[in-house]
């Protein structure tokens, strides 16, 4: 009779004996194939697996994709203790312990020192605290492997005294392809970095310190970047004026530079743009001169409200505009607000538009006026919908006669007064809000026959409100959905909003195909 230790025995044999048959289809795999599996996975495993045989410690020093931003402070799973070879020791130490900053800026120093000579690095991406001259030294050492994308941050908050030199190792590089950095650094002079990146396609500076030299005229020219299709700049301090004019250039993000007084943009490519949380918003003489005839996405959002000489596009191509203005005081709007009447109707051809909060107050308490959007099709408004925006809000539908999707996001704030609907279900009076939309029904005609879809967000049944969604269902003759998405709400509420939802139900809509959600 077989004993269980000799079963167990047997079993063990045999599942020896079967993982021996099944080929290593895996080893078998191209580099390049392996390569890729590898990147789906943290390099910290990567690293582990080198050990396991002399193929995949071959795969460890030629792997192009040297993301060490997985590196955390938690420990990863512990490699046997029973390994003999020596060779290894040190770098097991790296895998068996915590990874504090020191210990993971020895790891990557490791790791870059003992790359095969003319393995090349396709990505090296690394957060760290460290000096400037380990910096310096980091990326040379990712220069001479040929690296082709390079993302560096580097921790800031030790180093408040002091700002870093941007590395000028990178300047010469023939093969780096992006370029992502960001510290606290200064910019070399123009004729310095001028010199180099002729094969830059991505550019990327964040927290960059320009108060000794705060003009960039000339520095993103054709000349300097050729090739470069990618600009982000994030937090440019001290920066007063900007030119960009890269030929090549298709996507431009501008961030947070809030010293900003001139931007010159001339890009004959560029098909995406973002300005977000620019100019001087204490400045009478801020000014922007647009010149991007293909932009399709524009993205304009909490700029402070600047005096925009030109927008030059083809209405062929404008398709997503976001629009935020910001005014810190009512004393400076009067001067600048022609600009704005001037980029809302240079923006006239859009297909898809969303205005912020303040850019409707400004229409609104201005009484604004503009060229119609006879293209648009989709409008987001944001808006806190006091008494005062009704106007601005009637002045938008009538600029919009073919308008499809209407979305209308409100901003509830304690310091904005809405009149609550407290109206019975016996009670037939026409509401102040109820009666100024019938007035507009001639002017809004156009608007009212091809709206097909409202949504209305943040829904809380005050009087403005449900005056428009009733007016829309009253008159929108092709309406065929409306949403209303509603918050928290007490029982108090709950009860007002079954009263507004059978009023709406209780009268003829003007669309048969209509559909009234309450969310």
């Amino acid at each position: 009779m077989e004993t269980r230790s000799a079963k167990r025995k047997k079993i063990a044999r045999t599942v020896e004996n079967d993982v021996k048959s099944v080929p290593d289809r895996i080893s078998d795999l191209p580099d390049a194939v392996l390569h890729h599996i590898l990147f789906l996975l943290p390099i910290k495993c990567v690293a582990q697996m080198s050990i396991l045989s002399k193929r995949f410690k071959f795969l460890w020093t030629t792997f192009p994709d040297l993301d060490f931003t997985t590196l955390t402070n938690v420990n990863p799973f512990e490699i046997s203790s029973n390994k003999k070879n020596i060779k290894f020791s040190k770098f097991e130490r790296f895998l068996r312990h915590p990874l504090d900053n020191s210990t993971r800026l020895d790891f990557i120093t490791q790791v870059l020192s003992t790359r095969d000579k003319n393995s090349d690095i396709r990505i090296l991406c690394f957060r760290a605290r460290l000096s400037f001259s380990r910096l310096n030294s980091l990326m040379r050492s990712a220069i001479r492997h040929n690296v082709r994308e390079l993302d560096v941050e580097v921790d800031t908050e030790v180093f408040t005294d002091d700002y870093f030199n941007f590395p000028r190792c990178v300047i010469g590089s023939e093969s780096l392809k992006v370029l992502k950095l960001k510290s606290g650094f200064r910019l070399p002079p123009s004729s310095v970095m001028r010199t180099g990146f002729q094969s830059l396609q991505t550019l990327s500076l964040s927290y960059v310190v320009l108060y000794n030299q705060p003009s960039l005229p000339d520095l993103f020219s054709e000349s300097s970047f050729p090739l470069l299709r990618t600009l982000h700049l994030d937090l440019c301090l001290g920066l007063k004026y900007l030119r960009v004019g890269c030929g090549a250039l298709q996507d431009l993000s501008l961030e947070r530079c809030y010293q900003l007084d001139g931007l010159d943009l001339s890009c004959a490519k560029l098909e995406r743009m973002r300005v977000i949380k620019c100019f001087d918003a204490y400045s009478d003489k801020s000014w922007a001169r647009i010149n991007a005839p293909k932009v399709e996405h524009l993205f304009w959002q909490h700029n402070a409200l600047t005096d925009i000489t030109s927008f030059e596009h083809s209405t062929n191509f404008l398709h997503e505009v976001s629009l935020g203005f910001f005014i810190p005081s009512r004393d400076n709007i009067s001067a600048k607000l022609q600009s704005a009447i001037n980029f809302l109707s240079g923006l006239s051809h859009v297909h898809s538009l969303t205005l912020e909060r303040q850019t409707i107050e400004i229409l609104s308490n201005n009484h604004l006026l503009f060229h119609p959007f006879y293209n648009l099709k989709s409008l987001e408004l944001h808006t806190g919908f006091n008494k005062s925006n009704v106007s601005g809000l009637s002045c938008l539908f009538k600029s919009c006669p073919i308008l499809n999707t209407l979305i209308l996001k409100i901003i509830n704030e304690f310091r904005i007064e809405r009149k609550e609907w407290n109206r019975d279900l016996w009670d037939m009076t026409i509401t102040e809000g109820e009666q100024y939309w019938e007035s507009q029904i001639r002017t809004l005609e156009s608007f009212l026959q091809h709206l097909k879809v409202v949504k209305i967000h943040g829904f809380l049944d005050y009087e403005n409100e449900v005056a428009l969604a009733k007016f829309l269902l009253k008159h929108g003759k092709a309406l065929e959905e409306m949403i209303l998405c509603a918050g928290y709400c007490n029982a108090r509420d709950t009860l007002r909003r079954q009263k507004i939802r059978s009023q709406m139900m209780g009268f003829s809509w003007a669309s048969s195909n209509a559909k009234v959600a309450f969310q």
